[in-house]
């Protein structure tokens, strides 16, 4: 019996979802080429590195859940949680850690929510759609991603930065040429036919470009293969996704520039789990974003003293 073993750690997930569903919005494969004559691609001749690139990320964690009393003494369910979103920028076989911000807040559909301070953290009140946990979660991630947006916007120096955003661009898409960085598939947005190259890539190729037609815009796609020691379906595979709003002839010289830069940051089996999707230097970022949020026990302690106080319970 042949089999083969995906690197990527269990605990995580899968890099691959075995049941992945086809994508319910529209999907345009001739974008670069006739579907017809999709391959793999190499970076097209002349294409150079670029000289530095500004990675980006996000963490949040959930800092305590709790009940909240409305104006009219209902309880209703919330959650306080901290957020950072931070940027480390590789040139010249240096990274170095740069625009950091950290946010905290208290995430409920309570009337007459209010912010809370703590001896250790302020928690901004930020009104949820309702309380259910996906709304809540939904709110955090979403105050992280414009956080995600205003530190990248800042960390650029020269228009010839490459910016790569850890996950898909969604709001971030106005940042005008910045490349979503995808690490694991869920939803499959290719025909079979078509579908069957990501498999063929060699480390370094893409396969040709598509757009998706999503809400609230669409967005250009590409498969690409990084470095792996794995015969496993998918392995090292991610997908980059950039604004629809650029033109296809720009679209293409980004996606080969990508090709060409972002593979030799690809992490190693013995240094990540998560191999080799999980970029070093987005690895390294995610350990000092976490650095920064604080200790968690300090943070839900403060939170409990300050429940306590007469102010809180009045």
């Amino acid at each position: 019996m042949r089999f083969s073993v995906d690197p990527w750690d269990p605990s995580y997930g899968t890099s691959l979802d075995t049941e992945m569903a086809a994508s319910e919005t529209v999907v345009v494969v001739d974008l670069e080429i006739d579907p017809s004559e999709w391959s793999t691609r190499d970076p097209a001749p002349g294409t150079t590195s670029a000289p530095a690139v500004i990675f980006v990320d996000g963490v949040r964690r959930i800092e305590a859940r709790g009940w909240l009393d409305d104006t009219e003494g209902n309880p209703v369910v919330g959650i306080f949680a901290s957020y950072a979103a931070g940027t480390v920028r590789c040139e010249a076989n240096r990274a170095t850690i740069g625009e950091v911000e950290v946010g905290r807040g208290i995430y409920s559909p309570a009337a007459g929510l209010a912010d809370v301070a703590t001896r250790h953290a302020q928690f901004r009140a930020h009104q949820a759609r309702d309380a259910s946990p996906e709304s809540l979660m939904f709110a955090v991630h979403d105050d992280m991603a414009t956080a995600e947006v205003e530190v990248a916007e800042r960390a650029r120096r020269t228009s010839a930065d490459l910016i790569v955003l850890d996950g898909p661009i969604r709001k971030r898409g106005h940042i005008p040429d910045a490349v979503g960085f995808v690490k694991s598939h869920a939803v499959r947005y290719l025909p079979p036919s078509l579908d069957q190259i990501v498999g063929r890539l060699s480390a370094g190729q893409r396969t040709p470009l598509f757009r998706i037609e999503a809400h609230p815009f669409s967005r250009a796609s590409w498969y690409l293969k990084l470095p792996v020691v794995s015969d496993a379906p998918w392995a090292g595979i991610v997908r980059c996704e950039a604004t629809g709003a650029l033109p296809t002839e720009q679209l293409i010289k980004l996606a080969d520039t990508v090709c060409l830069t972002v593979p030799r940051f690809a992490s190693e089996p013995h240094k990540d789990s998560r191999a080799p999707q999980n970029l070093y230097p987005i690895g390294g970022l995610e350990t000092e974003l976490r650095r920064r949020l604080g200790s968690k026990d300090l943070i839900y302690r403060a939170l409990r003293q300050a429940a306590a106080q007469p102010s809180a319970t009045a």
